[in-house]
């Protein structure tokens, strides 16, 4: 199982999900068939997986947000804050324009999956077990933030290396423990909906949002190369072959960090000069992700319509706002989008566990897509980034 690549483990959990929980819903709860039993068994694991993931999170904010922040205030370059204001304009342009669209297009197509069933037929965990989280999302955010832009400021590095070595095991955990037990996590999930009878309403939702989802990321490289053409005054729509390998390297790694020699090749290719492209090309890996932001920002507004919730301006321009600044430090590995972002989403978005097991499956089933698409969303910015310093190497 570890030689096949996370997505199509993820789709070997969803359906082997599915499918025993379809079986354990035919029995009945009442009955003690094994299949029933399995379910219980997946609904254990889940509740005890999710425990975990939410004692991880405020570490996680802490280990990368920290070092995340520290290490790009130390960087001496003057391209940096253009392109850091890039990125992060963006960024949370598209998550307003992918809200607006939600708006538009996701009341039409998802409806709350309601119903009786989900009270009657509730598959529960053998036990649960409680561990508190060390301390809550918003105090994990700020002081990330204050402790990051203060080691920036220091002249020794002795407390950056202590948070790099506390990033080095987060980092550990997430590649090791939680990124290889996600597709059992999501096998237990669906094997519960199964179950409960919510099979045909959740596979809806999911297929409406995943197709939204990825034309949505289709239609932001289109735009930002025709950003590139306008700032550069030269079509740079014909470029957008020169960056395919970098789009189908990330749709196969599902990660922006392992893209990155063949992304530079990419640059190149594109006339972008070597001093630029080498300096833009690892920093938008790690701040420009604007594909993670379309696929997080819909996906939770189709999650919330579909729990019976209301996605408002009013709730999701903070939480863009906040996506911006920590979609920034994401983790370099895949899914580590979705779980940088988890805090942010159970807290300003008021996200039940239960909800926050769909965003994971969700963001995860098209990891490789969002991925692809802020890969090649670096390399637009790239052109803008040359044209600027070419015409400023003029002036």
């Amino acid at each position: 199982m570890k030689q096949l690549g996370l997505l199509v483990r993820l789709i070997i959990g969803i359906i082997a999900g599915m499918l025993i929980g379809l079986c354990g819903g035919w029995f009945g709860i009442a009955d003690t068939t094994g299949f029933v039993a399995v379910i219980r068994l997946l609904a254990t694991f889940t509740s005890l997986f999710s425990t975990f993931l939410s004692f991880m999170i405020p570490l996680i904010i802490i280990a990368y947000i920290t070092v995340g922040m520290a290490e790009l205030g130390k960087k001496a370059n003057r391209l940096f804050g253009l392109t850091l204001l890039l990125a992060y304009g963006t960024t949370t342009i598209s998550g307003f324009l992918t809200f607006f669209i939600g708006k538009a297009f996701l009341p039409s197509l998802i409806k709350p999956i309601t119903g009786d069933i989900l009270e009657s037929n509730a598959f529960e965990p053998f036990f649960t077990i409680e561990v508190t989280p060390i301390f809550g999302v918003m105090t994990a955010l700020v002081l990330a933030f204050v402790l990051g832009i203060g080691m920036a400021n220091l002249k020794g590095d002795s407390m950056l290396k202590v948070f790099r070595d506390l990033q080095n095991i987060v980092s550990g955990v997430l590649r090791h423990v939680i990124i290889p037990l996600i597709p059992v996590h999501i096998a237990g999930l669906f094997a519960n909906i199964s179950a409960e009878g919510r099979l045909a309403a959740t596979v809806k939702m999911f297929a409406s949002l995943y197709a939204i989802i990825i034309v949505l990321q289709l239609l932001y490289i289109l735009s930002q190369f025709l950003l590139a053409s306008g700032v550069c005054r030269k079509n740079h729509l014909k470029s957008i072959k020169n960056v395919a390998p970098a789009y189908f390297t990330a749709l196969g790694t599902q990660s922006s960090a392992s893209t990155i020699p063949v992304a530079l090749n990419c640059a190149y290719s594109n006339n972008v000069n070597r001093d630029v492209a080498d300096f833009v090309g690892p920093l938008c890996a790690s701040i420009n992700l604007n594909g993670y932001t379309i696929c997080l920002v819909l996906g939770s507004m189709g999650i919330m319509l579909a729990s019976g919730m209301n996605p408002t301006l009013a709730v999701f321009a903070p939480f863009i706002l906040m996506l911006g600044v920590t979609m920034v430090a994401a983790p370099g590995v895949p899914g580590g989008g979705v779980m940088a972002a988890l805090g942010l989403i159970t807290s300003m978005l008021g996200f039940t566990d239960p909800m926050q097991q769909l965003i994971i499956a969700l963001h995860f089933s098209q990891d490789s897509f969002g991925t692809a698409a802020n890969v090649t969303g670096d390399q637009a910015l790239a052109l803008i980034v040359d044209e600027v310093d070419r015409k400023s190497g003029k002036a």
